[in-house]
Order: structure tokens, then C-alpha cells, then sequence
């Protein structure tokens, strides 16, 4: 049972612009069409919990971007659009707690995905493992991927990856 967190953020430790904005991303050559591991890892992980913001920002894609389920963390979100009914769904509650019940249906490892979540889950030490990709791009302010902590949390190291002489994408694991 393992809670990941999979994010790129830029050099100075930013998710997205102040309006949210994500075009930076895109930005990055990619002469070979990359998807740096993403199709892996996702292979690797039953469901994913976002948080509302993170969903607000993913249905204006156009196409639903996820075959995995996911459950969208939201004390305001009360439906769904029609057409991702079976999709996804809200949950709301401890966190804690929607970690057992997913659990107790069968979703063993969890892909947690935007910034509020992800801070949440750190506050609660839910988080097992980050792959946490870097940017080479300074935004100088924005939303930043990790907030306070009342306590100090230790990842161990465990891979290192290069990608297109560019991009350096890291992953850590929670020491116990």
C-alpha cells in the first residue's frame, strides 16, 4: 500500500504559475516525444486522488486524460459532469480514512495528485514515496508543491533520471 506523489515543479519549487497557468510545461524540447516514465508509472498505481483544483484544471483538456479511477478530494464539489459518471468520483472526509476505504475496495497504491492535496497528505504523513520531476525554468512565484509541515518528514533517495540533457527527475522514498 503506497501513496506516490508524481509532479514536476520549476527550479525554485513552483506547480504552476500564480493564475495556475501550466504553460511552462510545455515549453520543454522533446524531440523524441517523451512521456519520461509517466505511461510506467501509471501502470504501477490503482487510482488516483486529486484535489478540486487539480480536477477544475484537467476537464478543460478536452478528453479525459485517465483510464485509472479517480476520486476527487472536494468539501464543495457536489456532481460530476455526465460524461465522466463511472470515471471518477468525489470523496470528502479524513484523509486518513479515504486511504482505509479505498484500501478496504481494493486500491492499493495511489497516485496523489495537486498541491493542496499533496500538502495535506504531507501534514498527515500519508506520503510513501515522490517522483518529483525538475524543470529548468525559474517562475519566481506561484503555487508552491510544498507548504508547512508541523514535523519533519525524511525521504531516502532512491533514483536519479535525465532526461533530454534537461530535465532531472528524482525519486524519494519515506524513511519510517
Amino acid at each position: 500500500m503506497t501513496n506516490y506523489v508524481y509532479i514536476a515543479t520549476s527550479l525554485d519549487g513552483f506547480i504552476a504559475t500564480s493564475n495556475g497557468g501550466l504553460d511552462w510545461l510545455e515549453e520543454i524540447p522533446n524531440p523524441e516525444q517523451s512521456d519520461y516514465g509517466y505511461a510506467e508509472f501509471i501502470k504501477s498505481i490503482d487510482a488516483i486522488v486529486m484535489g478540486r483544483n487539480t480536477f477544475d484544471k484537467v476537464i478543460t483538456f478536452g478528453q479525459w486524460v485517465y483510464s485509472k479511477p479517480v476520486f476527487v478530494l472536494s468539501n464543495s464539489l457536489t456532481k460530476l459532469p455526465e460524461q465522466l459518471l463511472g470515471k471518477a468520483e468525489i470523496i470528502r472526509g479524513d484523509l486518513k480514512e479515504i486511504i482505509a476505504q479505498l484500501h478496504q475496495k481494493g486500491y492499493q497504491n495511489l497516485y496523489i495528485d495537486g498541491g493542496r492535496v499533496i500538502q495535506s497528505f504531507l501534514q498527515e504523513d500519508l506520503i510513501d514515496e515522490m517522483i518529483i520531476t525538475l524543470i529548468p525554468i525559474l517562475l519566481g512565484k506561484g503555487f508552491p508543491l510544498f507548504g508547512e509541515l508541523e514535523q519533519q518528514l525524511r525521504f531516502r533517495h532512491k533514483a536519479t533520471e535525465i532526461y533530454n540533457n534537461n530535465l532531472v527527475k528524482n525519486h524519494y522514498i519515506r524513511e519510517q
